[in-house]
């Protein structure tokens, strides 16, 4: 039977049958900790509402988008159920539902199930992943890609119980920003992205700021990104610089931004992931490139550089990429696996 004080405490019923379901508002407990997002009037938001504004229009309509959200805690519920209620969702030709608006859950960092909504999904959803056994362990819920969150309930048995998932490795988290393929265009699910891939496989925490076709380097962005505590930074917005000149005129400057606000901070830039480039792309892989050889003259050796060619290999590249643009699946395990010796230099693991 169901806990009927979840109508009465949250305003919602559920069809969810599971014998001592009980759910609970994620912020209200303190044993779940969520990271990547942060709930401001109403809405899940990856940056605040202000510089979102001051930014450009794409960002700030994608700045709900909860793209690198996780829910993270402890238990030993036999099943974890979830209520949530949206406030946007994107559906594209492209991109799967899964990945836009649907979430996954890790158990351990092992992938255990993705609680898929249908495609006439208006503004809610709820799900359950029954679990293998009730061992305690740890749970990360990954949040939609390209969808925004109003609020997010967790449900586990009433007797099971609920503590705070074991922390990070580091303090603080590595921040990436750029297109539409940081903010995780077109993996199939979120766990797939390539900075949850790397987050998995280093243990380590981060935000995503990645904006679909947003993502051009203003000042205000730039200055929100220096004034950021973090373990690292990733520069990726080579596709959304909307020309080779724009690209030149801001790259090199948002790296000085961020250097000049965190001296000995680990950077690393990156170019467009595609194999086979056009040779517009090759100015622009250049262009990053310059970037950061200017930084190395000047007696950076905090800096890094990974060629966007060098992000997918060989093995994959006639099926890295949905669209000869963004990667699926496979190209997001190209990328990821490509970063991870720079990234654990760079982190000094």
């Amino acid at each position: 039977m169901n806990d009927l004080s979840t109508e009465r405490r949250y305003g919602f019923t559920t069809a969810i049958v599971r014998d001592g379901l009980t759910f609970t508002d994620v912020e209200d407990a303190c044993e779940i900790s969520v990271h990547g997002v942060f709930l401001s009037d109403g809405k899940y938001r990856r940056l605040p509402e202000q510089v979102a504004r001051d930014t450009n229009d794409g960002v700030y309509r994608l700045h709900t988008h909860t793209a690198g959200g996780r829910i993270r805690f402890r238990t030993d519920s036999p099943y974890i159920a979830i209520h949530i209620v949206y406030n946007t969702i994107d559906k594209f030709p492209h991109f799967p539902l899964t990945g836009s608006a649907g979430l996954d859950l890790y158990r351990n960092n092992v992938y255990i199930g993705s609680y898929i909504p249908t495609l006439e999904i208006t503004d809610t959803y709820e799900g359950i992943i029954d679990l293998p056994n009730s061992t305690e362990a740890d749970f990360t819920l990954n949040m939609p890609l390209y969808s925004g969150v109003s609020k997010i309930y967790i449900g586990i048995k009433e007797s099971a119980s609920l503590c705070k998932a074991s922390p990070y490795t580091l303090d603080l988290p590595v921040v990436y920003y750029g297109s539409s393929i940081t903010q995780g265009a077109c993996a199939s699910r979120p766990g797939n992205s390539y900075q949850s891939i790397l987050s998995r496989e280093l243990n380590i925490d981060y935000i995503n700021l990645g904006f679909s076709g947003s993502a051009r380097g203003e000042q205000a962005i730039s200055d929100y990104i220096a004034s950021l505590k973090m373990s690292a930074f990733v520069l990726d917005y080579d596709h959304n610089a909307p020309t080779v000149e724009h690209l030149k005129a801001t790259h090199k400057n948002l790296y000085d931004n961020v250097r000049k606000a965190h001296p000995t901070l680990p950077i690393l830039m990156l170019s467009r992931p595609k194999f086979h480039l056009t040779e517009e792309e090759k100015l622009r892989l250049e262009v990053v490139r310059e970037s950061y050889l200017s930084a190395i003259a000047d007696g950076d050796r905090s800096v890094y550089f990974i060629p966007g060619n060098e992000l997918i290999e060989y093995r994959c590249a006639e099926c890295a990429l949905v669209d000869n643009c963004h990667p699926g699946d496979s190209g997001f395990v190209s990328m990821a696996f490509s970063i991870l010796p720079t990234l654990k230099k760079m982190l000094k693991f």
